[in-house]
């Protein structure tokens, strides 16, 4: 063979610059050529601890916001109530406002209907006591149809009980009459006719109501 080594020999190709850079190092190592110190390790101290007064400050400075604030909460919720309050009242006026309003255009007038009733009924008591072919009397009705038709532009209505069974919201009774010819409480004479403005009662109908008529008188006996 060309090249021959001994047994358990070791060779290696190493660039001899390498091997002087190395061999400085040692050397620089050996020497005690001073090295870079390693910077300090900064480490955090932990805060230090409150004292009890300062801890006891806190707490009641804690509490004293909260009440604070429980009590500015309680005032804006009792300010909160009161508008509503206000609102609920300012609601309630407007409507009671259009009522009354609705009253005063429905029923303004129910004072001068009530003046004017009479002179309706003397009307209605000259064409009672007239006779058919009394030519006034065709000129009173005339009136009388047109003083009514004024009144119900307005919402005047009249209204009779005659053969009426006897109601105390809408008849004032004037007299009982005693008869047969109809059932007790029905009505049987009308002194007046009865009004109404719109839905409300302005006056009742004044009448006369039945009642069971005595039994007759026995008659003497014979001897």
């Amino acid at each position: 063979m060309a090249d021959t080594h001994d047994k358990g020999a070791f060779r290696a190709d190493i660039p001899l610059d390498a091997v002087e850079e190395a061999l400085r190092s040692v050397e620089r190592i050996s020497g005690g050529e001073p090295q870079a110190e390693a910077a300090p390790l900064e480490v955090e101290s932990a805060p230090a601890a409150a004292e009890p007064g300062e801890v006891e400050r806190l707490r009641a400075e804690l509490e004293l916001s909260q009440a604070k604030g429980r009590e500015v909460l309680d005032k804006l919720r009792a300010e909160h109530e009161k508008l509503l309050r206000a609102a609920a009242d300012l609601e309630n006026y407007k409507k009671r406002a259009a009522r009354e309003r609705d009253e005063v255009q429905r029923f303004g007038i129910e004072r001068v209907v009530k003046d004017v009733l009479p002179v309706l009924d003397g009307l209605d008591r000259a064409l009672a006591a007239a006779t058919e072919d009394d030519a006034l009397a065709k000129g009173v009705r005339l009136v009388r149809t047109s003083f009514e038709q004024a009144l119900a532009r307005h919402g005047v209505s009249a209204f009779s009980a005659m053969g009426e069974r006897f109601d105390p919201a809408v008849h004032e009774a004037l007299l009982q009459v005693p008869t047969d010819a109809a059932p007790p409480g029905t009505v049987v004479l009308e002194h007046a006719r009865g009004f109404k403005l719109h839905d409300r009662l302005v006056r009742p109908a004044m009448v006369g109501v039945a009642i069971a008529a005595p039994p007759p008188a026995a008659g003497p006996k014979e001897g």
